[in-house]
């Protein structure tokens, strides 16, 4: 395995520059068409809607030709250089040949949340005002019935006439292609019934942030990426399709968080890289865990020794002997052939961090936000640090901390070409999120060590502040409760307690996993048993009070009868205040 020391991930496109393309930067297109002339024949686009769940492929030049299909039809269409374009469904490489398609027609994509309810789209639609909608087939009707001020179209071959694989044309059109600067990408961050922010990319953006990551990450035309959360998401776009596209990797499409189907897709195609959030990761290793916990204490045991070596050995001298160690179980999760795995959207517990290096995968936290296209930190591999999200990119980007405390927390602000060009015609909003000295306020609290490695503490708009006068950060309590597989959901807010006006203590909103219900024998519709599971979530809530300071401890426990609303990226919206 090469090093990360004076390794350059622009090696392979450099031999390109004056020939494919002439900036700073490739483009998007000029990217895939450096990919197309190294990997032509690579598998590109994966997924495994075949006949009974078989797996379909199309190689680089395959999938060019459907990008290049779409793309002069839609100008011959009338699309135009700017213009934009909006897509909304489930990850598929329908999906993904529209989204390079506007981007090789020279006009701006327009991803949306397909979980969305049909007024918040329409919402959103309003704002960018695209020509034409690709949407799947779940809302194709609703959309292609109404009277739209955009063309709409297929993202399934049900929809045969509409379907965006057979949008064709004998036209060989003039396409006055993007440049660097160009918007490639408006990111709705919501979907409100207000005015929408759309966080506008340029191709410089992505495809700087692309290969800036790869200065603590190396990745090959070999790995296999595996698209599971919503590629409308800029962490997903970003870390998978892009990053797939720029080494000239494969990326497979998964639909579903099902885990027959999720299982399925990690073995048949042969994953190197998972990305995902930390809840994915806490329910594959407490899957993992309980496997082992099965075959008794004694087992149990010998494998909490291995693993905890395993990690030492890994720690000390550099050498990654779980894969070898833990191989059958590695492959009865079907996770054997991964190489890396990153963890991104929110801090991760210490604990799962190290049992997935410890079981020999290379296993590391990121950082970013929609604004910065998303990446801002990566832990490198080679020297990782388990309580960080990752060092950000020194000689490539800025980072400071606005206003520290006394323990050197503060706002998180970052300059670099990854930061976004700002929120589509909202020019008021976008001057609010910079300092003066251009640094852009990601409002997210945190602290930098000696090596510039980041540690997060919390949102600024979450802080709570305790009567003690201390900050307390919930999403560092949640955290506490990641391993703790009874229960399903924790969100932590501050409530003013009996006979205070103005400090704060700490609640808990929980919503019990229905293995906590299973093991009671009890149903969660009996009101009966309330009591019975309070009492039960309450001993979970003393044993983690018990490893808190005093004032980050939890003084009040909600049982909630329905799950909070969960963005599509499986983080609760924080929207709930009781």
């Amino acid at each position: 395995m090469k090093s990360l020391k004076n390794y350059d991930p622009t090696a392979i496109i450099t031999p390109y520059k004056g020939k494919l393309y002439s900036g700073e930067w490739p483009t998007l297109p000029e990217l895939f068409k450096i990919s197309l002339d190294r990997v032509p024949n690579n598998a590109c686009f994966t997924d495994f809607e075949g006949p009974g769940g078989a797996r379909n492929a199309l190689t680089y030049t395959q999938v060019v030709q459907k990008i290049q299909g779409l793309a002069d039809w839609l100008a011959v269409n009338g699309v135009k250089r700017g213009d934009r374009i909006a897509v909304t469904g489930k990850n598929s490489p329908e999906w993904a040949v529209v989204y390079f398609a506007a981007l090789f027609a020279g006009a701006t994509i327009c991803p949306l949340d397909f979980a969305l309810h049909n007024e918040e789209q329409e919402n959103l639609l309003a704002t960018a005002k695209p020509k034409f909608l690709f949407v799947d087939e779940e809302k194709y009707e609703y959309y292609a019935n109404k009277k739209n001020d955009f063309k709409v179209y297929s993202l399934s071959p049900k929809f045969k006439d509409k379907y965006a694989y057979n949008l064709t044309t004998d036209e060989k059109p003039e396409i006055e292609m993007p440049e660097l600067e160009d918007t490639a990408a408006i990111l709705f961050t919501s979907g409100t019934t207000g005015k929408p922010k759309g966080v506008m990319l340029s191709h410089k953006n992505l495809v700087s942030d692309s290969f800036i990551a790869q200065r603590n990450m190396i990745i090959t035309k070999d790995d296999v990426f595996y698209a599971l959360l919503p590629v409308h998401h800029a962490y997903t776009m970003l870390a998978v399709l892009i990053e797939t596209i720029s080494v000239g990797a494969e990326c497979v499409f998964g639909k579903s968080m099902a885990v027959s189907r999720l299982m399925k897709e990690l073995k048949e195609g042969h994953i190197t890289m998972l990305l995902g959030v930390p809840l994915l990761f806490n329910k594959l290793a407490a899957g993992i865990i309980k496997g082992i916990k099965e075959k008794g204490a004694f087992v149990y045991g010998i494998m909490s020794f291995l693993m905890n070596l395993s990690y030492l050995i890994k720690k000390v001298f550099g050498v990654n002997p779980g894969k070898k160690m833990f191989k059958s179980v590695l492959k009865k999760a079907n996770i054997y052939s991964l190489r890396i795995a990153i963890c991104g959207g929110g801090p991760l517990a210490k604990s799962v961090f190290k049992f997935f290096n410890s079981m020999g995968i290379n296993f590391v936290q990121g950082y970013g936000l929609t604004e910065t296209s998303p990446i801002l930190t990566l832990n490198p591999i080679e020297h990782f640090k388990i309580q960080s999200v990752g060092s950000y990119f020194v000689g490539h980007m800025e980072m400071k901390i606005l206003n520290p405390n006394k323990d050197g927390i503060g706002e998180i602000a970052v300059k670099g070409p990854m930061v976004m060009q700002g929120y589509y015609q909202m020019p008021e909003e976008t001057a609010k999120m910079f300092t003066e000295d251009g640094f852009f306020k990601t409002g997210d609290l945190g602290w930098l060590d000696k090596e510039n490695y980041l540690m997060l503490s919390g949102r600024v708009k979450n802080m709570i502040v305790t009567s003690g006068g201390k900050n307390v950060y919930p999403e560092e309590i949640e955290d506490m409760f990641q391993l703790e597989s009874e229960i399903s959901q924790i969100t932590v807010q501050g409530y003013i307690a009996e006979g205070s006006d103005v400090s704060e203590e700490l609640e808990a909103l929980v919503y019990p996993d229905d293995s906590l219900f299973a093991r009671l024998g009890v149903a969660r519709e009996d009101k009966m048993s309330d009591n019975v599971v309070k009492a039960e979530v309450q001993e979970i809530v003393n044993k983690i009070n018990r490893k808190l300071l005093p004032y980050q401890r939890i003084t009040r426990l909600t049982i909630l009868e329905k799950p909070l609303e969960m963005t599509t990226t499986l983080k609760v919206k924080r929207n709930y205040k009781k």
